[in-house]
């Protein structure tokens, strides 16, 4: 996978979409940090390794043991702390000179087979073979990453030896270059007669990658500011570029950047350390010796003056206003690598949809930099925008910055901090990943306490501190880059063409026997993909390590405010309070419903009560971690056409705050703002530039999205609420001229959402805050209005579901179901049009509920699917970046392909993979690796503060699970070909199909699909 480079903003981080923030477990033991603390001491050798520092990071709950091996010179920063999830990460610093993508394609093709596993594709066979909570690996600008965590400590000595083989002894064969990295072969593999095309795997995922205008500019940002080195160019690969790289170049890529000498190895969890380092220094290490690795990456030069370039991009058929798709940012490069005014400044301006793409500090490369700007702009207005980032630090230099403002910033730091992540390694690892590359100290870089100590003494001392920093590091810095990019209606065109040039380019230079030996490859290429593997040499645990039963979570539920439920567990959250409420749509007329999101996305950002949108904005920031409303279509465990349809507002807090937070919510329901039309316009903006912006990057889910749309009742709100439908909504809103018949909308949705009616809350948190949290909720609830004290029936197309009873809780929740006795699902194919060079492909069909025992066989049958015949298919012959099968707990069972260059192709091996599963060809011990892979997702960590979630949010006790568990432990062979055929076969008559890509000539043809 490539990442154009992690963005670290301070010491704040995201991962993956999702906070992924650091977070201590007070309330567990701390054994394991406590061991290490007395267990290791400087100088003492352990297996090969010296152990160099032992370190207290008090305010992380762990302990940093850091050690050198002594033959290579590899290091090793192991994290010792009191959570199962262990992980494991090696990287490399990976600093290319040209854009041909030789460690993006290595990082594929390592993974490919090596001397102790050579089977084909281990990595994905292991996905398989493990109860793994995460396996991946990343290519960043200079460095590649191969992480993975497991609870299981057999599991960690498996997937270490694995990794460790790939990394250091991969066979790199000829072939698997060819179909990870890129080939010349014929359009049909087996006729000559056909034209010779560009195919491979990171080929297609970079042509994908590089259809997101965001990326196009981000790459654009960092090589014009940094054009000296590594950073001018792709290291995942320029789509243009890559049939330049060789076999030849990629093994020596190897050779020269994949040596212990050049690793930084990284271990984080309660496992024993020792055990680490001597399958480490066994299997891998005392294998080399020490080489002094030329891979630094020198220091840019700075300029004397600033510079600024225009680049062009597609234009986006989705974002609003064809004339206003200019994108502009200014970017400072900050010499020493240590908001929001800018908002203020450009946001309000209304000359711009949305903040440009890598606003804000970005700490991924050897100098970290500063951008700011605005997408979304007249090409008239940049001088403007430029003026404007100009005027702004003028101003803080003169006034600096609010009080609140820094004590906002600060107390973000301090509840992220506190606030704990599933992913806690993974988080680690990827934060400290780019400093530790460079040399820095990483163990440094996690005393977070002691940063924000020194950063306040700083402003202690000198009040004009911050003032004086932007002077320095922007008013005065030469190193500034003035970026714009327009759209270019011939962009794609002109793409196309640079790649048919390529592609005739190299044709032409071929002799009729290099012609014969790529026909020759080709089919050998084919024969390879197609034969089946021996994986027996991979090691696997077996379904008997799973364990038999889960663990049940204890929640009671209670009324307050006389009649609203609320769920209460108990969970050690370090001091931190989590609140979440459900509110019904059940009453809200239908005309209303396109908007919810939009709703959602703006109640908490308008201001409330006596407090302006900025005002709001700085509590929300000095008070609590965020304050959020989403809209959710909730599917029945036990029936398809039943669902449950609402908004789920959530929280949490510092337990000192939970008064202040609670107070913010029971104005923003009680006295939100709508009446600020030139706010929520900028607001309609921004949410329309974000969902345009991310189609490319999650078209196959806005695929499956749309081909389950008239499979159950849910579907066609689901597609309203987040599919192809709501983006384009938005992209007609944000175009209006008048805004004010939308915002007319919201106090008409706020009657019927922001009210006691179809109520129920939720909260997470410490014994010891449990009492304080009943009082405030029970304040809370008693603020909100009610229609009636006596209690409504429920409208004629809903049902009332009592939640099951288990221990420790009591029946009080009832869920009002929304039920439609007259639904008839009908197959539906619609073909959205986009100017992408890649495809998007989605089948979904209609089969079982979660409750049913059907459901969990599809569930097994999926994972087999996806792991025994589509990933052949679809990425290993098709070149597709990915594809696979999946179960959601709706019963809808999905095909898809990402980043695919078939669409048709892709549908027809859809249907293969239907033929392939009713035909029963697989064995107990592919049923087996499917079950474990199944299991992995099932008992993956869960946070302290969505403990008890299922069951507030489904209704779903631990007593469904549990049944649901043992229901797949024991599905059989004859029940996997039972549901093919049940669903997969002769129900595929309820079925959707779509499709994002290019236009297509064979389906423009046929009348069954709908061309959107």
């Amino acid at each position: 996978m490539w990442r154009s480079g992690w963005r670290t903003r301070g010491v704040l981080w995201r991962l993956s979409g999702r906070s992924a923030s650091l977070g201590a477990w007070r309330w567990a033991s701390t054994t394991a940090c406590e061991r290490a603390l007395l267990r290791y001491r400087v100088g003492e050798k352990i297996h090969g390794f010296t152990v160099s520092q032992v370190t207290s990071v008090p305010e992380l709950t762990l302990t940093a043991v850091k050690l050198s091996h002594d033959s290579t010179g590899a290091q090793h920063l192991h994290l010792a702390r009191e959570d199962r999830n262990n992980l494991f990460s090696v990287q490399f610093r990976t600093a290319p000179a040209d854009s041909s993508g030789a460690p993006h394609v290595l990082e594929h093709t390592v993974l490919c087979g090596s001397q102790r596993y050579p089977c084909r594709d281990p990595f994905f066979k292991m996905l398989n073979r493990s109860l793994s909570t995460f396996m991946n690996a990343f290519t960043a600008s200079d460095y590649t990453l191969y992480p993975f965590s497991t609870q299981n400590p057999k599991d960690f000595q498996n997937l270490l030896s694995v990794y460790l083989d790939a990394a250091f002894f991969p066979c790199l064969r000829e072939l698997d270059f060819c179909q990870e990295g890129w080939r010349l072969e014929h359009e049909d593999p087996s006729d000559p007669q056909t034209p010779l095309v560009f195919k491979g795997v990171v080929f297609n995922e970079m042509k994908g990658a590089f259809t997101d205008n965001e990326r196009i500019f981000s790459q654009h940002v960092q090589s014009r500011l940094l054009p000296d080195h590594t950073y001018s160019v792709v290291s995942g690969g320029d789509p243009l570029c890559i049939p330049d790289l060789t076999w030849e170049q990629l093994r020596q890529f190897h050779a020269t950047h994949y040596h212990p000498s050049n690793a930084r190895f990284f271990t984080y969890g309660n496992f024993p350390l020792e055990q680490h380092l001597k399958q480490i220094h066994e299997e891998a290490l005392s294998k080399f010796q020490r080489i002094k690795p030329r891979t630094a990456v020198p220091a840019q030069k700075p300029w004397d003056k600033p510079r600024e370039f225009q680049v062009t991009c597609a234009p986006d058929s989705l974002a609003a206003g064809s004339s206003e798709q200019t994108t502009i940012s200014v970017s400072f490069l900050l010499p020493d690598g240590p908001n929001s005014p800018f908002y203020k400044a450009l946001i309000e301006s209304g000359l711009g949809t949305d903040f440009s793409p890598d606003v804000g500090y970005n700490g991924c490369t050897r100098e970290a930099y500063f951008s700011v700007g605005l997408q979304g702009i007249a090409e008239k207005d940049i001088q403007t925008v430029r003026d404007l980032v100009d005027r702004t630090l003028d101003d803080i230099i003169e006034k600096g910055f609010e009080d609140d403002r820094i004590e906002a910033l600060l107390h973000k730091i301090e509840i992220q901090m506190k606030h704990q992540s599933v992913s806690f390694g993974l988080a680690l690892t990827s934060y400290i990943a780019s400093c530790w590359n460079h040399d820095g100290d990483p163990v440094e870089l996690l005393k977070l306490g002691s940063q924000v100590a020194r950063f306040r003494k700083c402003l202690e001392e000198n009040p004009k501190f911050l003032q004086e920093k932007v002077k320095q590091y922007f008013k005065n810095n030469q190193h500034k880059l003035t970026l714009s990019m327009k759209p270019d209606d011939k962009y794609s065109e002109k793409q196309m063409q640079l790649e048919t040039e390529k592609l005739k380019q190299k044709v032409n230079s071929l002799s009729p026997e290099d012609k014969q030996q790529i026909y020759e490859k080709g089919l050998e290429l084919q024969a390879q993909q197609s034969q089946p593997q021996d994986a027996s040499c991979l090691p696997a645990l077996k379904v008997s390590d799973i364990e038999p039963r889960i663990p049940f979570t204890e929640v009671e539920v209670a009324l307050a405010a006389g009649d609203t439920p609320v769920q209460y567990c108990t969970q050690p959250t370090n001091g931190v309070i989590y609140f979440r409420a459900f509110s019904s749509l059940n009453t809200l007329p239908e005309e209303l419903r396109p908007y919810v999101p939009l709703f959602c996305n703006v109640l908490t950002k308008l201001g409330c009560g006596g407090l302006d949108y900025r005002e709001l904005a700085q509590q929300v920031d000095l008070k609590t971690g965020g304050l959020a409303a989403t809209p959710h279509v909730l599917p029945d465990d036990s029936h398809l056409d039943t669902y449950e349809q609402g908004v789920l507002f959530s929280s949490f807090c510092l337990d000192r705050n939970l008064p202040d937070m609670m107070h913010l919510w029971s104005e923003i329901f009680n006295n939100p703002c709508f009446d600020e039309e030139e706010h929520f316009r900028v607001l309609v903006k921004m949410t329309a530039q974000e969902l345009s912006n991310g189609v490319p990057d999650a078209g196959h889910l806005y695929a499956s999205i749309r081909a389950g749309r008239m499979l159950v009742p849910a579907g066609d709100l689901q597609e309203t609420f987040g599919g192809m439908d709501q983006v384009r909504l938005m992209k007609s809103v944000a175009e209006m001229t008048d805004i004010k018949p939308i915002l007319r909308k919201l106090p008409r949705i706020k009657k019927h959402l922001l009210n006691c009616d179809n109520f129920r809350c939720s909260v997470n948190a410490t014994p010891q805050q449990m009492s304080q949290v009943e009082n405030s909720v029970d304040s809370f609830l008693r603020t909100l209005s009610r229609s009636k004290k006596e209690r409504k029936p429920a409208p004629p197309h809903v049902v009332e579901k009592p939640a099951p009873k288990g221990p420790g809780r009591h029946s009080l929740v009832t869920r009002k179901l929304v039920t439609d006795p007259t639904f008839k699902p009908c197959p539906m194919k619609t073909h959205f049009l986009f100017p992408f060079p890649v495809n998007y492909v989605a089948e979904c069909i209609r089969t079982a509920p979660y409750a049913a025992p059907a459901h969990a066989s599809l569930k097994i049958l999926a994972r087999l699917m996806t792991a025994k015949f589509l990933h052949t298919e679809i990425r290993e012959k098709g070149g597709a970046y990915g594809g696979g099968a999946r179960l959601s707990y709706g019963g809808i069972f999905t095909l898809y392909s990402y980043r695919d260059p078939h669409s048709t192709e892709t549908l027809q091996s859809f249907l293969k993979a239907i033929d392939w599963a009713k035909s029963g060809r697989f064995t107990q011990q592919d049923i087996n690796e499917a079950k474990l892979s199944v299991f992995a997702a099932v008992d993956a960590p869960v946070a302290p503060s969505d403990k008890g979630l299922d069951c507030f949010l489904y209704g779903l006790s631990d007593e469904v699970k549990q049944a649901h568990r043992e229901q797949l432990f024991a599905v059989r062979h004859e029940d996997l070909v039972d549901v093919s055929n049940r669903y997969l076969g002769a129900g595929r008559s309820t079925h959707g199909v779509a499709l994002l890509g290019p236009d297509n000539a064979s389906i423009a043809k046929d009348p069954s699909w709908v061309i959107r």
